[in-house]
């Protein structure tokens, strides 16, 4: 039927299903005579079974979902692969999605596929508007394509950072619709910035026939990213979606899938893609997939949404503990933030130093942001970065609760976060006081002098 199984699979019967795959490729013959240029020869044994003999990759040169004669079980693998994530997808809240495929490229460069893909559909076209988050791989994968970013500012509502939609139409008639590629919006960001207003956003875009690419990178695990999604399409125009394979199904990084609403437009990216492509990333998530069945996925997104709430209430705790304040930011159900305003009063190398700490006692994904940072990406230059804004009110630290987290995870971060926080505002204090000595040390000898 080619959706995802109720109940996972036990681990020998999907290896069976993947060797009876693997014989149905020409290179596993027993009788086979190649010679061409690839012929599915391996030279390591090691690799040959890291791949379980599935060597021919998938589609063919000018197709990504084409099917290749003599690679008959990659081709299936490929398209089961797909018709099973359209199926989770579905499950996970996007219930009108009609395709998607599985791309071997991560998040970034598959938005790209999806922008020049979109360049021959509007050849005029030289701009792209994007509300502004400050992660570089979505703002990279517009001037890979060969486009234009046009920044838009997020307004601050509260301690939220939130899509300035105004401007986004006041930017489209400046500019033209007919200039304009697409809007590029994003659901899932780290705290204080929230999801996109995809609702207003699709509105805008179907009312200026403009194309919109939404950045879902890790929203499949959200039901309120995919609802965002769900209910876009339903009032306005949403082109494609992307999501990554290793944040969302917890496979290793190099892979994504784009999503849509129109079948013919996401065929039209896939025969965008240059050449036949590895099947790793497909062999990955098939193999996931049929082992969590979609009741082990469901339980798995349930958990992460209990551990979002764990951690909320948990780190508010610790904020408040610290005379500090977990931001409000109700619109994000996967990044908190808490704000770091005394350490970094004390101490504007305090903020970085904490970071720093925290890494080393071996707290990874953590985000230490500080104020006021200046950063350059392909020459544009971005005041407060990592803040999504030019001047956020104060410094903070991210923690998200995604996918696969468990409550030891939460329990040990916070332990470590604690001590990391005593240390840090012993040493700014102490820092403080030695400064203030020399100072007044200072000044009285220059009145002696």
């Amino acid at each position: 039927k080619g959706k995802c199984p109720e109940d996972g699979w036990d681990e020998s019967t999907i290896e069976l299903f993947l060797h009876e795959l693997a014989v149905m490729d020409s290179n596993n013959f027993l009788g086979n005579c190649g010679v061409g240029e690839r012929e599915g020869r391996v030279a390591s044994g090691l690799v040959a079974r890291r791949h379980y003999r599935l060597i021919h990759g998938i589609g063919r040169s000018g197709d990504i979902s084409a099917v290749q004669p003599k690679a008959a079980g990659s081709s299936l693998l490929n398209k089961l692969t797909n018709s099973v994530v359209l199926d989770i997808i579905k499950l996970a809240g996007v219930r009108t999605v009609t395709n998607c495929f599985v791309v071997p490229m991560a998040t970034g460069m598959s938005l790209t596929l999806c922008f020049l893909t979109l360049r021959h559909k509007r050849p005029k076209a030289k701009y792209i508007i994007w509300p502004r988050i400050d992660q570089k791989s979505c703002f990279k994968s517009m001037i890979t394509a060969g486009f234009e970013p046009v920044v838009i500012e997020n307004v601050l509502e509260g301690d939220e950072l939130r899509t300035d939609v105004e401007a986004v139409e006041a930017k489209i008639k400046t500019l033209g619709a007919e200039n304009i590629l697409c809007v590029h919006s994003t659901t899932s960001c780290f705290a204080p910035r929230v999801p996109d207003r995809l609702e207003e956003l699709a509105v805008v875009c179907a009312n200026y026939d403009i194309p919109h690419i939404v950045n879902n990178a890790y929203g499949v695990q959200s039901s309120k990213c995919m609802h965002l999604i769900q209910q876009g399409a339903r009032v306005g125009r949403i082109d494609a979606f992307v999501q990554s394979l290793d944040k969302n199904f917890m496979v290793p990084v190099g892979g994504a899938v784009i999503a849509g609403f129109n079948e013919s437009f996401i065929q039209e990216i896939s025969k965008m893609y240059p050449g036949r492509a590895s099947a790793s990333p497909s062999l990955d998530v098939l193999i996931t997939l049929l082992s969590l069945g979609a009741s082990g996925y469901k339980q798995l997104l349930k958990e992460r949404k209990e551990m979002f709430s764990y951690l909320s209430s948990e780190l508010k705790k610790l904020a408040d503990n610290h005379n500090e304040r977990l931001l409000d930011t109700p619109h994000n159900p996967i990044s908190l933030a808490m704000s770091l305003k005394n350490l970094d009063e004390n101490n504007d190398v305090a903020v970085t130093q904490l970071g720093s700490m925290l890494f080393t006692r071996q707290v990874s994904g953590a985000r230490v942001v500080p104020c006021g940072t200046v950063q350059t990406v392909n020459n544009y230059t971005f005041k407060g970065f990592m803040s999504h804004a030019n001047d956020y009110p104060c410094a903070y630290l991210n923690a998200a609760s995604a996918i696969g987290i468990k409550k030891q995870d939460v329990d040990v971060f916070l332990k470590r976060l604690d001590k990391c926080l005593k240390t840090s505002r012993k040493d700014a204090k102490q820092e403080k006081s030695v400064n203030e000595i020399n100072n007044s040390n200072t000044g009285t000898e220059q009145l002696e002098d």
